[in-house]
């Protein structure tokens, strides 16, 4: 992960997860979690960002 994706997940944590997901269900759910608290979006963009990409890999 860089730096700019770092600081754009502490600052706008929406962002990253829509570069990283798109539009979709990843998005609106921390859109909502950045809504309610900051620091539950942040929690879940860099959770978004870490993690696989969910396919299976051979």
């Amino acid at each position: 992960m860089s730096i700019l994706m770092i600081l754009l997940t502490i600052l706008f944590p929406p962002v990253p997860v829509a570069l990283k997901e798109g539009i979709g269900t990843q998005l609106l759910l921390n859109v909502l979690l950045t809504l309610i608290g900051w620091l539950p979006g942040v929690i879940h963009a860099f959770w978004v960002q870490t993690r696989g990409s969910g396919a299976i890999e051979i």
